[in-house]
């Protein structure tokens, strides 16, 4: 059943990639009001975080920002199925790295690097930073239960030379990699609700108590890692820009749980700036104090 839906649903995904962004951003349109007015996709989940979240909006204010951010998701969404066939000189034109430089001064250090990034923009397309390093780069990903659209997840975001790790797997490969002295870059998404079983840490993130994802500090401090955090904006439609920032060149002198709050910190700058492109739809405040 899983290969059946599978090749149904490919060759539309495909002709989907190959459709020039003008057209392929038209279809967005339409994918929009589809998601948005007739299903309705977790609307009540974003509804209630953006409530939560920003309270100092009116309802007419978030109600401008909820639908700017299905029209962003549906985008983004179509990003990535672009990736499949997109060349390399047009991902760069449409994904810069405004500061690359400050990622080459770390990769001279001789030390593994852990990257810390929101769901926030395009952090589809941030797997085109791999291009650009010199270190093996690894995203860190929730397998796909279909396991024939989990490959196709493999190889649209190995098309820039990223590999993908599965939460299960990630502590395994980069305490392999570190035996192994092979420098790898580690990329986090870090920004989302853990389970609430293996919740070590509670912060304020946009004026609420939640449990905290602290994975990227921990290993980056068993295992010497540099930290640096992703600032992704996005400019217009379909282009954006990239930055780095240091977070840590020594995490074990960082007192515990100090590089996540400032990671938090981070994220909760990108959403305030612009909140419509930050990913709603995820039940981030369904465990709060």
């Amino acid at each position: 059943m899983q290969f059946l839906v599978y090749i149904l649903v490919y060759p539309f995904l495909w002709f989907v990639s190959i459709l020039p962004f003008r057209v392929l951003y038209f279809f967005s349109d339409i994918v929009y009001g589809i998601v948005y007015y007739i299903i309705g996709y977790r609307k009540k989940t974003v509804r209630e975080n953006l409530t939560l979240a920003l309270p100092h909006l009116s309802k007419q204010e978030r109600l401008v920002i909820e639908k700017k951010s299905y029209h962003h998701m549906c985008d983004m969404f179509l990003e990535m199925i672009k990736t499949m066939t997109i060349s390399e000189k047009e991902i760069d034109k449409r994904y810069v790295i405004t500061n690359l430089e400050v990622y080459k001064e770390l990769e001279k250090k001789q030390k593994s690097i852990a990257l810390m990034c929101a769901h926030y923009a395009s952090y589809e397309w941030a797997v085109s930073l791999n291009r650009h390093i010199n270190y093996k780069g690894y995203g860190i990903y929730k397998k796909i239960n279909n396991i024939y659209f989990d490959k196709l997840v493999h190889h649209i975001r190995s098309k820039f030379k990223a590999f993908l790790i599965t939460t299960k797997n990630t502590i395994p490969v980069i305490a392999g990699n570190y035996r192994n002295k092979t420098l790898s870059l580690y990329g986090f998404a870090s920004d989302q609700s853990p389970k609430i079983t293996s919740v070590f840490h509670w912060h304020t993130f946009m004026g609420i108590e939640v449990p905290v994802h602290t994975g990227a500090e921990m290993l980056s401090k068993k295992y010497d890692m540099n930290v640096i955090f992703l600032r992704t904006k996005k400019v217009k439609r379909g282009y954006y820009e990239a930055s780095f920032e240091v977070l840590s060149e020594n995490p074990k002198s960082v007192p515990n749980y100090e590089i996540t709050n400032q990671f938090l910190k981070l994220v909760e700058q990108q959403i305030y700036e612009a909140p419509e492109y930050y990913l709603w739809t995820h039940k981030r405040w369904k465990h709060r104090r």
